[in-house]
């Protein structure tokens, strides 16, 4: 078991009282650096590693234990990214001394990592928030980076480990805006107990100006944006079972 609280990792950056990055009210930590080039990333200067911010795993947790008193019986800490699980161990820590604390955890990933530490963050996490990017093993190669077994291997493990888990899904128009995609998600939830909410979210541009910034293309500049009733109708056709 690991115990060793001066353990360090890399941060993008921090936001204090976060809504949109798990139940109620989050604090959430950006780890720096990322295995993935998604066409959609809204945060390409996360991508790269040995940059950002070093942290002890320990002032971490400290920092999240300050906030406490927003989170209610829901809230919490979130570890997202760039990509939580190039930066396992680190998580773990975090994790580990977050759960002392009595503070939930939950962990905002593509899910493409797989090995020992990862399995060992898992002892640690409350809930996941899996994005299942699209429906096709092509799709995957082309905008992702990754192969689409990697995530599904992933839930199926969060599915054994009995880890709740929300599937993300950015909505792209003429990539997953589609039956296809509704239906594999609908049936991602049918087969696995652990899923007990799905959330579809609209394809943004404004991160154009990072990637301006940054003299770097946006590989989905040319694509529309998705109406908030698109999104909302997708989102009907999914429905999530009750459980027992």
């Amino acid at each position: 078991m690991r115990k060793d609280t001066s353990v360090t990792g890399r941060v993008h950056s921090i936001q204090t009282l976060g809504t949109l990055d798990g139940p109620g009210v989050r604090f959430v930590v950006f780890l720096q650096g990322c295995n993935l080039r998604c066409g959609c990333c809204h945060n390409p200067d996360t991508w790269e590693t040995g940059c950002g911010t070093e942290y002890e795993a320990l002032a971490i947790a400290e920092k999240a234990e300050r906030y406490r008193a927003y989170f209610g019986k829901d809230g919490g800490i979130t570890l997202s990214g760039g990509e939580p699980l190039l930066q396992a161990g680190f998580a773990c820590e975090i994790f580990r001394l977050c759960k002392q604390r009595g503070i939930n955890t939950c962990l905002d990933t593509s899910g493409s990592i797989w090995n020992g530490d990862v399995e060992e963050l898992l002892r640690y996490t409350d809930r996941v928030l899996l994005d299942i990017k699209y429906p096709t093993d092509e799709q995957y190669r082309a905008y992702v980076g990754c192969n689409i077994a990697a995530p599904l291997h992933f839930l199926s493990e969060l599915n054994r480990r009995e880890i709740a888990v929300t599937l993300r899904q950015v909505v792209i128009p003429t990539l997953n805006d589609n039956l296809q995609s509704t239906e594999m998600l609908s049936a991602l939830v049918k087969k696995y107990s652990c899923v007990d909410r799905v959330e579809l979210l609209p394809f943004k541009k404004i991160c154009q100006v990072k990637y301006d910034g940054m003299g770097i293309p946006f590989r989905f500049a040319h694509m529309d944006e998705p109406s908030d009733e698109a999104v909302a109708c997708l989102q009907e056709r999914i429905e999530i079972p009750e459980r027992k």
